[in-house]
Parts: C-alpha cells; sequence; structure tokens
C-alpha cells in the first residue's frame, strides 16, 4: 500500500541485490561521499555554524534517509536551500534555538508523512519554487562575496542591501591572494569536468587551494584561522533543554525548515525517478526525512533534507539503490575520522568559490527568463514576488505570501473559465448562434414560453459564485419557471451551494420554482447532504432536459397561447 512505511531498502533487498550492482553501488557512492566532502563544510560555514557540523549532518543524515528514504537513489544531507533559514535561526536564536527547531520540525516531517501529505506537497506552484529557488542563490552568492574578496570585517550585516552597502565600504581591504585563489579556483570548477568528469571537481579545487596555501603560506583566512581548533572526532548525543516557552517560540522556524525540507527532498526525488524510470514512496521519504533531522541535531547537525546535485551524482555514477547513499556516508566518516586535521588549512577563499558554483546552478537562470517571456502574466507575478520577497525579507513571508497570491490568482482564472449563458427560444431558433452546438442540440424545440433556461459551464465554486448570482438577479420580468442546466458544473463548493441555494429560495418566495438539470455526480452529493434538499423535490435532481419539460407542462408553468397574443399587442 502507498500510505504504509516502506523503506525502497528493504524492497531492494527483498527482490534480489546482485554483486554487480554492489559494485556499481560502492563506486557511485565513494564518488557521491568525496562531493559531499567540501559542500557539507561549506554549507555549514555559510549557515554560521561550525565546519564540522555540516560533516556530522552529512554522515548521519544521509545515513538514515538511505536506510529508511522512499527513493532508491536519493542522497541526504545539508544543502544551500537551508543556509539561508539556519542563518538566521543561529543569528537570532543560537545554536540551542536551532536544534530545537530542528528537532520539531523533524517531528513535523514524520506527522507529514504519517497523515499521507507526501502527494499534496508537490502541489507547490512551479513558479513559487522557482522564485524562492533564485532568491536563496542570490543570498548564497552575497554571503560569499567577503571571502571570495577576502574583505577584512568583523561581522556582515543579515540584511540583503545592508550587507551590500557594508561590502562596498570594505572594498579597500580586498586581499588579492584570496581573489586569486577563489578566480582559480572558479576556473577549476567550470573546466575540470570538460577534462575528467568522473573526478569531482570541488573535491580537485578543495586539494589544490589548500596545498598551495599551505606551501606557499599565502596570507589568506583559512577555516582554522577563522574557527580556531576543530574537534572532528565522533560526537556524543545531547539532547537540548527544552520548556514550553521555548518550544512556542520555535515552531515558526520548525515549520519553515519542514516545509522547506520537504519541498526539496520530494522535488529532489521526482528528478531521481526521472533519471532511472522509478517512482519513490513521498509519505516513506518524508518519514525517513523526518527521523534524520530528530536525530541529526542531537548529534550536533543542522537540517538535512535531500539533495539534488549530489543525488544526480550518485545516478549518473551508477548508483541504483539505497546502498550508495549509505556508502557515500561511510565514506564521509572515514574522510573525516582521518582526514580532518588537514580541513583547518582549506582556505575560505575555495569554499566561497564552490558555493558560488552552487548559487549558479541553483538559480536556474535560464529558467527563470524564460518562465518571465513564456508564462502567463499571473505565474510570472508569483515568481517574482516570491523571488523579492525571499531576498529582501524572509523566506516563510515569501512562502506564504507566494502561496495566497497563486491561490487568489488560480480562484481568478477558474472564475473566468466558469460562465453563466441564458438559452432563449430566439437563440435557439437562429442559424448561428452564440451558444455551443450541444447545448443547441440539447435544448431545441424544448424550452417552453415563459420559462428561463440558464447553462452552466465550469467550477461552480466560490470564484465564479458571485458572478452566477449577479446574472440571475439581473434578469428583468417574473418567468413561470427556470432551468439551470449544471451538466457543465464538474464540481461544487460550500459558496457556490449557497448562491445556488440563495436564488432558489428568492425564486420560491415569488412562486417562480427552479429545476435542476444535468447534475454531476459531487454536485448531486453536496445539494443531497445540504438544506436545499428539502426545498427541491428529490427526484427532480435526476431528471433529464426532456423530463423537466414534461414536469413543467404537466404543472401548467408556461406561458399560454393567449397570455402570449396579449403580450404581443401590448
Amino acid at each position: 500500500m502507498p500510505h504504509r512505511f516502506q523503506p525502497k531498502l528493504f524492497t531492494v533487498l527483498r527482490e534480489g541485490y546482485s554483486q554487480g550492482q554492489f559494485v556499481r553501488d560502492l563506486g557511485a557512492g565513494l564518488v557521491v561521499g568525496v562531493v559531499a566532502l567540501p559542500l557539507a563544510i561549506a554549507f555549514a560555514i555559510a549557515s554560521g555554524v561550525t565546519p564540522e557540523k555540516g560533516l556530522y549532518t552529512a554522515i548521519i543524515a544521509g545515513f538514515l534517509i538511505s536506510l529508511l528514504g522512499g527513493s532508491r537513489v536519493q542522497i541526504g544531507g545539508p544543502t544551500g536551500a537551508f543556509v539561508v533559514i539556519v542563518a538566521g535561526i543561529v543569528g537570532q536564536y543560537g545554536i540551542a534555538g536551532l536544534t530545537i527547531a530542528t528537532l520539531l520540525a523533524g517531528i513535523i516531517l514524520i506527522g507529514l508523512g504519517v497523515a499521507r501529505l507526501g502527494g499534496v506537497i508537490k502541489f507547490i506552484p512551479y513558479p513559487i519554487v522557482i522564485g524562492f529557488t533564485a532568491g536563496i542563490a542570490v543570498i548564497i552568492f552575497s554571503g560569499q562575496v567577503r571571502d571570495l574578496l577576502g574583505l577584512e570585517m568583523a561581522t556582515v550585516p543579515a540584511e540583503f542591501f545592508s550587507k551590500w552597502v557594508a561590502f562596498a565600504r570594505a572594498a579597500g581591504s580586498i586581499n588579492l591572494y584570496a581573489v586569486a585563489i577563489s578566480a582559480a579556483s572558479l576556473l577549476v570548477l567550470v573546466a575540470w569536468p570538460r577534462l575528467a568528469p568522473r573526478v569531482p571537481a570541488p573535491f580537485v579545487v578543495l586539494v589544490l587551494a589548500t596545498a598551495i596555501t599551505a606551501l606557499a603560506n599565502l596570507p589568506v583566512e583559512t577555516i582554522g584561522s577563522r574557527f580556531g581548533q576543530l574537534d572532528f572526532s565522533l560526537p556524543r548525543p545531547s539532547f537540548p533543554a527544552i520548556d514550553e516557552a521555548t518550544v512556542v517560540r520555535m515552531v515558526g522556524p520548525a515549520i519553515t525548515i519542514a516545509l522547506l525540507g520537504a519541498i526539496e527532498s520530494l522535488l529532489s526525488a521526482v528528478v531521481a525517478d526521472g533519471m532511472i524510470g522509478a517512482r519513490h514512496r513521498s509519505n516513506t521519504e518524508l518519514i525517513a526525512q523526518g527521523i534524520a533531522n530528530v536525530m541529526t541535531p542531537i548529534f550536533g547537525g543542522i537540517p538535512a533534507t535531500g539533495a539534488i546535485a549530489r543525488t544526480a551524482t550518485n545516478i549518473k555514477n551508477g548508483g541504483r539503490t539505497p546502498v550508495a547513499g549509505i556508502v557515500h556516508a561511510v565514506t564521509l566518516l572515514a574522510i573525516t575520522l582521518f582526514a580532518a586535521p588537514f580541513a583547518a588549512r582549506i582556505p575560505l577563499a575555495a569554499l566561497a568559490a564552490i558555493l558560488m558554483i552552487v548559487a549558479w546552478h541553483m538559480s536556474e537562470g535560464r529558467t527563470f527568463v524564460a518562465e518571465l517571456r513564456t508564462a502567463p502574466r499571473s505565474d510570472s507575478a508569483v515568481m517574482v514576488t516570491t523571488f523579492l520577497l525571499t531576498v529582501l525579507v524572509d523566506l516563510t513571508v515569501a512562502l506564504a505570501v507566494g502561496m495566497v497570491l497563486a491561490a487568489f490568482l488560480f480562484m481568478r482564472r477558474m472564475a473566468e473559465t466558469s460562465s453563466v449563458r441564458a438559452i432563449s427560444r430566439e437563440m435557439l431558433e437562429q442559424e448561428e448562434s452564440e451558444a455551443p452546438p450541444e447545448t443547441i442540440a440539447k435544448w431545441r424545440g424544448l424550452v417552453p414560453r415563459g420559462v428561463e433556461v440558464y447553462d452552466v459551464n465550469g467550477p461552480f465554486f466560490f470564484g465564479a459564485a458571485e458572478t452566477f448570482s449577479q446574472y440571475v438577479r439581473q434578469v428583468s420580468g417574473k418567468p413561470k419557471a427556470i432551468i439551470l442546466d449544471l451538466e457543465g458544473v464538474p464540481a461544487m463548493d460550500s459558496t457556490g451551494l449557497r448562491a445556488l441555494t440563495t436564488i432558489v429560495e428568492a425564486r420560491r418566495k415569488e412562486n417562480v420554482p427552479v429545476f435542476l438539470v444535468g447534475l454531476q455526480d459531487q454536485p448531486r452529493e453536496l445539494i443531497l447532504r445540504s438544506p436545499l434538499a428539502q426545498v427541491l423535490d428529490r427526484d427532480e435532481l435526476g431528471m433529464t432536459a426532456e423530463q423537466v419539460v414534461t414536469r413543467i407542462r404537466e404543472r401548467g408553468l408556461m406561458v399560454t397561447t393567449a397570455e402570449s397574443a396579449a403580450a404581443e399587442r401590448r
């Protein structure tokens, strides 16, 4: 069953796991582990925490997400998307606040998976995803300028404009050695994949930049000079002190972490599915992500989610089962234990260059521009609004406003697709009519004199209900009866039902009965459960156009020949 907790690893082992696939997974895991090393360190530093926290996150979360996740190839760990959130939480609430927020986010993610809401997350509009992803990329980019140029700055302001003002003021302190390292690193990052694509470019940059800086004794800032002595030994579990006030204060950041983690992980899983022709289990993936985010902060880590770039690297190198992700975590653990002392010599300019490339790929500039050119104006407005709010205000605000704006614009589009059209005898008798041919064929020769027919099409919800009510109210005179043809209404909500009920009750006070024709299943069930069913005859709700007209004739609800002649003389 799709809603049960079924890790893909167990499915793979049950189906049979070959030695050949293990060899391929082993190779892919080793490569991804090497790729993840510089990224984990860089993301941690950019997030305002010490480098080892990024490594702990990649090891623990990477292992748990592969062990328990719902994707065959997902690689978990710290990602660029969390940099902005984590840095903000650390700056405002400290490491203790981040730990509690991450724990709460993990619990929320588990709850989303247990509640089977994995499929719902996928319905977040694409313009919002593009907007906040591009916004995060811009923030990451601006956050690396200090280290890229080697600027002498005690602190960097959090606000976007203030940050760039501070950069401009510190421009006189540019370190040319740092600029040279970052420029050379960028050149290698761009050119190396074309020369030796199987050897990860970020790892090559890390090794070369560290070796050159150490051998030449270059006067540039390194991890060691900024963070001092680092302890890369295995962390011991530590539970934060939690009280009610702290939990209430951290609920907002926790929801932000959980939502972004859910979006990022499921988006990565969907991309991976397309690359390997498989299907992930979204609810299982959310539960695994939740467990990882509960356990990681206990061991000193930061929020984690599925990493699209590392997942793609895993696939391209032959990884096809969660074993590759487990190998990636073990590889990072081995590097952390045996090679960590060299990490203190890594120049921050090289890490800044790596994050610059990450930000560039994350921004999806071509996609952003293409959306501006080709997407409807409403979608472009949602994307640009989300982008600007992410950069200038806050990611939480950007997501909330983007979702609300997208919802309102969607409602407006749906309301525009809904229509109400009066079907008159004259319209049916004309050779050319504005009414659809199927409507003309349905009602031609059936509409009695003095009876008004309205053809309603499209979803009948709160966006279209007011339009319907205004249209019907504008009709002058008092008909003998009203027929509402609802065959073109696939769905109705409570507001639409209320508008319909208001029209029916108002006309009943005027002794004008209202008949409904062509009810589809959902509107019929909604009406039957509502008080409107007591106003209308239940046996009339399922009648066809011919049956309704017959009922009207039987009840004498039409203009007689004498009344028609008198009306013409007047």
